[in-house]
Formats: C-alpha cells, sequence, structure tokens
C-alpha cells in the first residue's frame, strides 16, 4: 500500500507486461480522504497495442498511515468524458 499521495497510480504489470498504463493524475483534494483523477491505457493482448485514453475517478482514505482506495467512478470512453464534463460546465456556468 501507498504511504504518500505521490504512490498512488492505476498502473498494473502482468507477467513483466504494463497492462493498465497510467499517463497523468491529478490530485483533486488531499488529506485523510484524497481524490485523484487518472488518465489511463488498457493493453488489448488481440492487437498488441493500448487502447483509447480512459479516465477514472477515485477515493482513498489514509488509515494507519497508508492510503487504502475505498471507491472509483471509471469514465470509459471520451464521449462519457465529454458528456461529464458538458453537465458540469452547464451546473456551474
Amino acid at each position: 500500500m501507498a504511504e504518500s499521495i505521490d504512490e498512488l497510480t492505476v498502473e498494473y504489470s502482468e507477467d513483466g507486461l504494463v497492462t493498465v498504463k497510467e499517463l497523468d493524475k491529478v490530485v483533486l483534494s488531499k488529506g485523510a480522504w484524497s481524490t485523484i483523477l487518472f488518465r489511463y491505457q488498457d493493453w488489448d493482448r488481440k492487437k498488441e497495442a493500448y487502447g483509447p485514453d480512459k479516465y477514472s475517478i477515485r477515493r482513498y482514505q489514509k488509515r494507519n498511515g497508508e492510503y487504502r482506495q475505498q471507491s472509483k467512478f471509471n469514465i470509459s470512453s471520451k464521449d462519457q468524458a465529454q458528456q461529464l464534463i458538458d453537465a458540469l460546465h452547464k451546473w456551474i456556468d
């Protein structure tokens, strides 16, 4: 488990192959409860290439000096991300 917010990642390797590649992350909130937005790609074994960008919002709780994931919401496509952006713009503007 991660002890600092900088160590938190969605990157995952299996048999020496990075199957989930983290492209970027934005820390939305810090503290005992932290929220991070990740941009990542999944490895497509059939195509032997990384797929389109995906996004995930994850909440972590720091307990006993370690961050533990408590929840996540995956945004599976650019279209879904754009719909989320549009809705937020409408509510905020």
